[in-house]
């Protein structure tokens, strides 16, 4: 069992939570997860440690309601218990001085992005972050990486806050400038990772992904996260989840993440159903 200590929606259906998991926050490493089950009936989902407190012994998740896991532990309260919380677990990222990185978290992936933008920072790069959303309603952990980065770049889909358009333009127009970018951090949706990578591999920027999403188990056994990374077959759970960006191959990551989509899509209807019943 793991207590949720504080509770905080911070966006339209982006929800905060610390819980209280003191040998997890003991041991947790930027770009490491956890893997949660909210009851005995629930099913297992990956979500990434956004940050951690080792004196208080809690950790920080940062999630947006997408599917009947999430919409279900939007729900919870302070005080109430999540059955399973098992973890850390993947590899931690590769912290060094690489000199000038840049780090590009969109949507719910600027969370993820925290954790390893300070570790960098502490190692002494320059640390420059692209902030994107479809919107200014949708933006997180702004004050936050804007304290662990040298500078702080922000883009929308719709102009309402920062550049009009996309965190690739941001990017183009940073590597255009002809500073140097020794790394670059992409987390997000599995488009947006895409797009980054192929942008940056026309500069010859090592670039670095999360494929976190695409994990079920989270042990390896279930199969499920199976990625083609450099023409070889990788599980993201035991060998991620971060990887080199321009060999993963996007295409089928993008079709295998769709797999279960009617499925998902199912359980969420019938869960709203029971919620609306229980109102009745």
């Amino acid at each position: 069992m793991a207590e949720i200590v504080s509770k905080e929606k911070i966006a339209e259906n982006i929800y905060s939570v610390q819980i209280f998991t003191p040998l997890i926050a003991k041991k947790c490493k930027p770009g490491q997860f956890v893997i949660i089950r909210l009851d005995e009936r629930g099913e297992r989902i990956p979500l990434t440690i956004a940050d951690f407190d080792r004196d208080k012994g809690n950790i920080r998740m940062v999630f947006q309601v997408v599917g009947k896991t999430t919409l279900q532990l939007s729900r919870y309260d302070v005080g109430e218990d999540i059955s399973d919380v098992t973890g850390p677990l993947g590899n931690p990222s590769e912290i060094s001085n690489y000199g000038t990185v840049v780090m590009v978290g969109g949507g719910v992936g600027a969370a993820p992005v925290y954790p390893i933008a300070r570790a960098l920072k502490e190692a002494g790069n320059e640390v420059i972050t692209i902030l994107g959303a479809r919107s200014k309603a949708l933006l997180i952990m702004e004050e936050e990486l804007t304290s662990v980065s040298d500078e702080l770049l922000i883009s929308t889909d719709d102009g309402t806050k920062g550049k009009k358009g996309f965190v690739t333009d941001v990017l183009k127009e940073l590597l255009d400038s002809g500073r140097r970018v020794a790394r670059v951090w992409a987390i997000g949706p599995a488009i947006m990772m895409r797009f980054v990578s192929e942008l940056t591999r026309k500069y010859n920027v090592p670039t670095i992904v999360s494929l976190n999403s695409i994990m079920v188990d989270g042990t390896g056994m279930c199969g499920a996260c199976r990625v083609e990374v450099g023409g070889e077959t990788k599980f993201t759970c035991v060998d991620g989840p971060e990887f080199d960006g321009h060999k993963v191959n996007f295409k089928l990551l993008m079709e295998r993440l769709a797999t279960y989509k009617e499925e998902e899509k199912r359980a969420l209807e019938n869960y709203r159903k029971s919620i609306e019943e229980e109102g009745e």
